[in-house]
């Protein structure tokens, strides 16, 4: 059945819940532009409220730094600021060599601490298998829930109520879809996936849950900001300065610093899941006015990979790395997808606590 995509953005009918208007708009970048209406926040007030916070202390502030264009540049503007950031990365075995150059690059240049966690790859590759097993859509929770964990008890262990982050609403502000992913800190569908499909438990991965992350919001005081947010960030501006003071070298899309991102991104989810997540990434950039919808039509007419040759060459890695072979993969892909539903899990109590949460929030 052929797609009908909207006529503002480029966001279709492979979306969940998508509506369109009498003119062909969708709800997704209308209910964004909304969101863009929102007053805009103070940056003077933040930066007053970290350094506060933090006299006497080595840092006053944590940087998250996966080696992305978002999370390096928020880390050059927390310095440009007179902020003492900890820049924390988290290695899941999965880095280009690419994203290491420039993450070592900038860490130097700015002459900043870098802490790097590496996860144990045989337990790290194992709780993958099971959630390939599983044939749920988010394998990539593996990583963004142990990124949020390390991120966060960094934080209280140096005492810092400040995690700096480089999500954004002008690259990333666009609600995602329920069908293009799963809530990052459930804890139990995690475990309950690979006792299920590996017969594991966790040792060493560093897994946070939603009761975990209200005490670290609530007992240890600690905030997660949006950092970008505080400023008219644009990408290709952001691009321009990286490379040219930094080294930077840029990714060909959004989060392809991982390889098993750029596979799975690429490769897994348009030819398992039916999903191209380039549609909410460009239709973002449309809204906020940093490509025109002719340009992104063009880049979604392209395969997500520039070349065939790159395309393999991924694949052997991911096939060499997770001890498959062509037929596994090929088995995987054509296996019906099945939902995070299917599995224990705490979306129900995740949706209470944030209802809370935003309330809270309202009312400060």
């Amino acid at each position: 059945m052929t797609k009908k995509i909207c006529t503002f953005c480029v966001m279709d009918t492979s979306a969940s819940n998508i509506k369109f208007d009498k003119s062909g708009q969708c709800n997704y970048c209308k209910d964004f532009q909304k969101k863009l209406n929102t007053k805009k926040k103070n940056l003077d007030n933040i930066i007053k409220q970290i350094k506060i916070n933090s006299k006497s202390k080595n840092y006053d502030c944590i940087v998250g730094l996966s080696g992305g264009i978002d999370s390096s540049y928020t880390l050059v503007k927390v310095v440009e600021l007179g902020l003492k950031p900890l820049a924390v990365h988290l290695d899941n075995g999965w880095n280009s060599e690419l994203a290491q150059n420039n993450i070592e690059n900038l860490v130097k240049s700015l002459n900043v601490d870098l802490y790097t966690h590496v996860l144990d790859w045989d337990e790290y590759k194992s709780m993958m298998n099971s959630f390939f097993a599983s044939d749920v859509l988010d394998i990539e929770l593996l990583m963004d829930n142990a990124m949020y964990s390390i991120n966060y008890k960094m934080a209280k262990k140096e005492k810092i109520k400040f995690i700096l982050s480089g999500s954004n609403i002008s690259t990333e502000g666009m609600n995602m879809p329920k069908n293009m992913n799963w809530i990052k800190f459930d804890k139990k569908n995690i475990k309950s996936i690979i006792k299920i499909f590996g017969n594991n438990k966790i040792k060493s991965y560093p897994a946070i849950g939603v009761f975990d992350l209200v005490k670290y919001i609530l007992l240890n005081k600690i905030k997660w900001i949006h950092f970008l947010d505080y400023f008219e960030y644009k990408k290709d501006e952001a691009i321009s300065i990286l490379k040219s003071k930094y080294g930077f070298k840029p990714y060909e899309y959004k989060h392809y610093e991982s390889i098993f991102t750029r596979f799975y991104q690429g490769y897994i989810l348009p030819n398992k899941f039916n999903i191209d997540k380039r549609i909410l990434h460009l239709s973002t950039l449309i809204v906020t006015n940093q490509i025109t919808r002719n340009d992104a039509l063009r880049i979604l007419a392209q395969n997500p990979y520039s070349s065939s040759a790159q395309l393999n060459e991924d694949k052997e890695y991911f096939l060499k790395k997770m001890n498959w072979d062509e037929s596994m993969l090929i088995k995987y892909i054509n296996r019906p997808p099945k939902s995070h539903m299917n599995y224990p899990n705490s979306k129900y109590m995740y949706k209470i606590l944030l209802k809370i949460y935003k309330l809270l929030k309202s009312s400060d």
